[in-house]
């Protein structure tokens, strides 16, 4: 992918309220606490008037904020307490080998191992965003949902699994749970205070004018929101779009995706993550920036 290169003025984008400011260094501050000087500069130039070239470049508040390096050659800062991690259906009905083979999604496991106790440590939310539906849901799904998880016409939502896996994505059933060691993580967050469980009856976890996670980030003052989970082309790509439109800032942790759809599948989402929707990175260069 050829990336843009960097940006000769510094550039502010948005409004007064909600903006990012870009500068010809390549860091996107998207912390939303330093607009850019008006009037003349040093030199005489006008920010956002004329070719503003030395608009100073806000120090990083360490206690605060996070310089994180993404693709094409970009460092976005972040506001700790103002950002989260949605981690979408790394549960076991999608990644358990005894319900199908999703290599590339139990790949992602460990670095999320590695990347939440990191994350939780700099005080950024932790949100499992999971299927986990209820009797009344069942009756409002609409047909295409319906459809799309049936098999020959048979099973879909609330339908029994073999072995103990329970009824399909069905609220505190064994498949609805997060696989393996994510479960404990899971766990440990929960009784720490950092992690939330968030259920979403949808592909995407904010597909109307209310959901729970909506009322969450709202509640919370959330702006900034890193991307993990399975599929990557399916319930990540519909929270990530609808996140993007409702105006997130949305960072996509690259070796935290998958999916199990052909080759392009995976390819088509970096590609409009880092170019359209925002941004792309991975888990190291994150820890990195967090220790």
């Amino acid at each position: 992918m050829v990336h843009p290169p960097k940006l000769a003025v510094a550039t502010e984008y948005g409004n007064a309220a909600s903006f990012w400011v870009e500068y010809p260094t390549g860091l996107i501050d998207l912390s939303r606490t330093t607009h850019l000087p008006k009037g003349a500069l040093q030199n005489g130039e006008t920010v956002q008037d004329e070719a503003a070239r030395d608009a100073p470049v806000p120090p990083l508040q360490p206690g605060t904020q996070l310089d994180i390096p993404v693709n094409g050659d970009r460092v976005i800062r972040i506001a700790k307490k103002h950002s989260a991690i949605v981690i979408v259906d790394m549960q076991n009905y999608f990644l358990h080998p005894d319900i199908r083979d999703h290599p590339t999604g139990l790949a992602c496991v460990i670095p999320l191992m590695n990347l939440v106790p990191e994350l939780r440590a700099h005080g950024v939310k932790i949100l499992w965003v999971n299927w986990g539906l209820t009797e009344h849901e069942l009756t409002t799904i609409p047909p295409s949902l319906t459809r799309g998880f049936k098999k020959g016409g048979r099973g879909g939502f609330g339908s029994v699994l073999p072995g103990d896996f329970g009824r399909l994505l069905m609220r505190g059933e064994y498949n609805s749970e997060l696989y393996g060691p994510l479960q404990t993580l899971y766990e440990e967050g929960r009784r720490e205070g950092t992690d939330v469980w968030i259920h979403k009856n949808r592909m995407s976890g904010l597909w109307g004018p209310q959901t729970a996670l909506g009322l969450y980030l709202q509640e919370q003052g959330i702006t900034t929101l890193f991307f993990a989970g399975v599929n990557a082309d399916q319930c990540v790509l519909g929270t990530l779009v609808d996140a993007y439109s409702k105006g997130y800032d949305c960072i996509v942790v690259e070796d935290c995706v998958a999916t199990g759809s052909p080759p392009g599948g995976l390819e088509n989402v970096l590609y409009n993550a880092n170019g359209s929707y925002g941004f792309v990175t991975d888990s190291s260069r994150i820890i990195n920036a967090a220790t």
